[in-house]
């Protein structure tokens, strides 16, 4: 059986109805005779949800032991048994509980694709990976529970499931989505109608994203050439250049116009490598083109107006902005221009904008650069002055009669000219139809081709000897440059690549692409293999050429060792371009080896990490738990000697030293184990709704009566926390606030709301830590100052700052006025996330 079909419905904002959508699709595929069963579903109490869950058959859930409470979770195993063609999972962003075999619950729906059943999940716009900072900027809100962009991007299918904010915030006074007392709340905080409009925007743009990346892949498989202005996308042509910045900011004003603007620049090249910019105008212009949101291209064309409407069309650009000419009046005697070239073939499904600057009509300033030694217009020149100018010359000179010499001057002077335009060979022609012409008209005897006199033979020998000498040195001169300029473009290419590489600034796949751009290829890939008779593997691609699984199945193959080569289609370049090709190569396996070699030492870093912290774990052993160790068997010896009659006194005091012991090493054992978790990432939050008042007042177990003073107040909103790591992380932060608080002198835990937050303030008047000190008190085994051995293996604060931050809050140390530290917990309030079902269960526990 093949891969299942996964199918997303994308809530633009909570409470939009995107589990409303998923459950209507499956009862439409049950109503058609479709195996649909419900895997898991979260309906937050709204009726409407809950009315459609009747007909549909429910995998009986999973229950699990978290913190206190009994959590429900998808059944994965008995909805793989079950094997049905449609399973519906809610929720695909959901955190599993400690327990269940994936951490992730996209995780479990890849198992179910991978059994062949398909999947109908739901996940709203705010729980993209990606997006986080962006909705946490916007709602004040950071999600604790995101799903990786690509598991999405991935679906077979994305459905958009939108409402005005209008229409949502009615949705919500009309009691549809919260609880009644949670709606003046909600709709003063998230459910604002910016933040509304906002994530609206982003989940409209998003799948916009998404719908062309889709439309790109089908005009590439299908070979549609046809512009299709579905966006704008505006296409700026560089030339490098100073004209160039202004024509970027042009274009970018003209893509903010549209919503989803797109701005692509790029610059075209000949093939032969040769440039006329310079390198540190075009770096500024890519910089300032990535800085405006927009890409750069470098785009290899002999023929540039048609290089760029090739360019223009495959990126199905609406828009071409180019700068007015820089050419001078009397140089359009040469053609049209690339300008007028590209506005006369773009046709009409394209505009081409012409845009001034303080350059135009000042020339170019730039060296020309040329794809032939000399260029084809200038050939043509040269050739047209070496035949037809010395026919012009003749009919010129038969007006007067100069003499010999001068004559031969004129003829010579034409040659010279037809050399330096054409080079050899219409200079050779040049002197050939000179000499001809000198001896028809002006050596007697006149209009016979014969020379009575010796010393005119030897003339025109020298005539046509001085002219193809000319015409050989300019030739040479030419080839000499262009060689000359080729060596500087590669060395300029490779200094930068062996730059970017050496500085690690670029990856495989950015250089794969420069490969691409730079050689006008279709796609280009690396492909590498274990040994001689092993298949090739793809190690990197790019681009939208046919996928290339061998080297020889490549227009271009480079190869780099004997295992690996790159591989290239779309044309095959000159053989002088294979030197080049082959330093990218070798680039290639470089960043490849490095990207490798980056993989292992940060599995090196975490193995030494582990074994330091396994060192200090038997360390800790060693001693700190040997102390209460030999405390007790001390006690326990003393009860057990038949040599001494203790008293009753005696007796509480040594079982109180047991006990004491006893509760010293469970707090000690109980840090190390939390720490061992932490390192190896297997701390799992199961977050829920929170009540502080509940948890606080649980963490004050371990400390003295009468040595906490609680100020939490009931009225507080609920928190997206762990119960359970909440209460040991409190419990951590407490005992040490009371353990460094002067006799006598309370340790305060405060706690207060602000902008959809919940901060807990630890305050204790004790001796303080200094500023530089702060960060270092939350390393694992670090005391502070002269704390004793026996204080302590000093993994308390390290411990609560990792479960804090496993929650998705944050634990500092501040100074407190007057002397002393405070310690901040701060978390999400629940109440700024709404869509959390649970939120509404706080009034319910309170009311019991």
């Amino acid at each position: 059986m093949g891969r299942g079909k996964l199918r997303i419905h994308l809530g633009a904002a909570p409470g939009v109805g995107k589990t409303y959508a998923m459950l209507a699709e499956a009862r439409r595929r049950a109503e058609r005779g479709t195996d649909c069963v419900v895997a898991f579903v979260e309906t937050h109490g709204r009726p409407r949800t809950e009315a459609l869950l009747t007909g549909l058959e429910q995998v009986p859930y999973r229950w699990l032991e978290h913190g206190g409470a009994t959590v429900a979770e998808m059944d994965l195993d008995a909805v793989l048994a079950r094997r049905p063609r449609v399973a519906l999972v809610d929720e695909l962003a959901h955190t599993n509980a400690p327990g269940s075999r994936n951490a992730k619950r996209w995780q479990d729906v890849e198992e179910l694709l991978a059994a062949g059943i398909d999947v109908l999940s739901t996940v709203g716009i705010q729980h993209l990976e990606s997006l986080g900072d962006t909705v946490e900027s916007i709602t004040g809100v950071r999600e604790a529970e995101t799903v990786p962009d690509e598991v999405v991007r991935r679906a077979d299918q994305v459905e958009l499931v939108d409402m005005t904010p209008e229409a949502l915030r009615r949705r919500m006074a009309h009691g549809n989505i919260h609880q009644p007392d949670q709606v003046d709340a909600a709709l003063s905080s998230y459910f604002r109608p910016g933040n509304l409009a906002a994530l609206r925007e982003l989940a409209l743009l998003w799948v916009a994203d998404r719908v062309d990346a889709h439309l790109q892949r089908y005009r590439s498989e299908h070979a549609v050439s046809a512009i299709w202005g579905s966006r704008e996308r505006i296409v700026v042509g560089l030339t490098g250049g100073p004209e160039g910045r202004t024509l970027i900011r042009r274009a970018a004003r003209l893509a903010e116009k549209g919503a989803g603007g797109q701005l692509l620049a790029v610059y075209i090249s000949r093939s032969d490598g040769l440039t006329s910019a310079s390198p540190g105008e075009l770096a500024a212009q890519r910089t300032l083109v990535e800085d405006l949101g927009g890409s750069f291209h470098h785009v290899v064309g002999d023929d540039i107006p048609a290089a760029l409407l090739d360019f223009a069309r495959g990126a199905n650009a609406t828009q071409i902005v180019l700068g007015s000419s820089r050419r001078r009046t009397w140089q359009y005697v040469f053609g049209p221009g690339v300008g007028a070239t590209v506005a006369r073939d773009c046709g009409p499904d394209m505009d081409v904008h012409i845009v001034t600057h303080e350059e135009a009509a000042k020339g170019r300033g730039l060296p020309v650069a040329r794809g032939a030694p000399l260029g084809r217009l200038r050939l043509a020149w040269g050739w047209t002055v070496g035949t037809a100018g010395p026919v012009v010359l003749a009919v010129l000179l038969s007006a007067v009669d100069p003499g010999l010499a001068i004559d031969m001057l004129m003829f010579l002077a034409v040659t010279v000219a037809a050399a330096l335009l054409g080079g050899l060979w219409p200079a050779l022609a040049s002197a050939a139809v000179g000499s001809l012409l000198l001896n028809f008209l002006y050596t007697p005897p006149l209009h016979t081709w014969s020379v009575s006199d010796p010393r005119n033979i030897v003339a025109i020998v020298v005539f046509v000897a001085v002219g193809a000498s000319v015409a050989s040195v300019v030739d040479l001169a030419a080839r000499r440059t262009q060689q000359a300029a080729r060596l500087r473009a590669e060395s300029e290419i490779l200094s930068f690549l062996a730059g970017n590489v050496l500085r690690g600034e670029t990856g495989l796949e950015d250089l794969l692409e420069r490969v691409r751009e730079t050689f006008g290829m279709e796609s280009a890939a690396l492909l590498e293999r274990a040994g001689d008779v092993e298949p090739w593997t793809c190690a990197g691609r790019v681009g939208r050429g046919r996928p290339v699984e061998r080297p020889e199945d490549a227009d271009v193959e480079v190869p780099v060792g004997d295992h690996m080569a790159l591989a290239l289609t779309g044309r095959v370049p000159p053989a002088e371009d294979r030197r080049v090709l082959a330093a990218f190569a070798a680039q290639a396996a470089v960043v490849l080896d490095r990207r490798r070699l980056r993989e292992q030492a940060d599995r090196a870093l975490a193995l030494a990490e582990g074994n330091r912290i396994r060192t200090a774990l038997l360390a800790a052993v060693s001693h700190d738990l040997r102390t209460p160790l030999a405390g007790i068997k001390a006690a326990v010896s003393s009860l057990r000697s038949e040599d001494v009659e203790w008293s009753d006194e005696d007796r509480a005091e040594l079982l109180e030293g047991i006990e004491d012991g006893a509760d010293r090493l469970d707090h000690l054992v109980g840090n190390l184990l939390d720490m061992s978790r932490l390192h190896t990432g297997t701390v799992t939050p199961l977050i829920r709704g929170t009540d502080l008042d509940e948890v606080v007042p649980r963490a004050l177990g371990g400390v003295p009566e009468d040595s906490v003073a609680l100020d939490v107040p009931e009225t507080l909103p609920m928190v997206d926390a762990d119960p359970g790591l909440l209460e040991r992380a409190m419990a951590n932060v407490i005992e040490n606030a009371v353990k460094y608080s002067p006799p006598g002198e309370k340790v305060l835990v405060a706690a207060s709301a602000l902008a959809g937050r919940v901060e807990v303030r630890v305050v204790d008047r004790g001796p303080g830590v200094p500023d530089e000190a702060k960060e270092r008190i939350f390393a694992p085994f670090q005391r502070h100052g002269d704390a004793p051995r026996g204080a302590g293996v000093g993994l308390g604060l390290a411990v609560a700052r990792g479960f804090t931050e496993a929650m998705g809050g944050t634990l500092n140390a501040d100074d407190t006025p007057g002397g002393g530290l405070t310690m901040t917990l701060t978390l999400h309030a629940a109440d700024a996330r709404p869509e959390d079902g649970r939120v509404a269960a706080r009034n319910e526990r309170r009311a019991s």
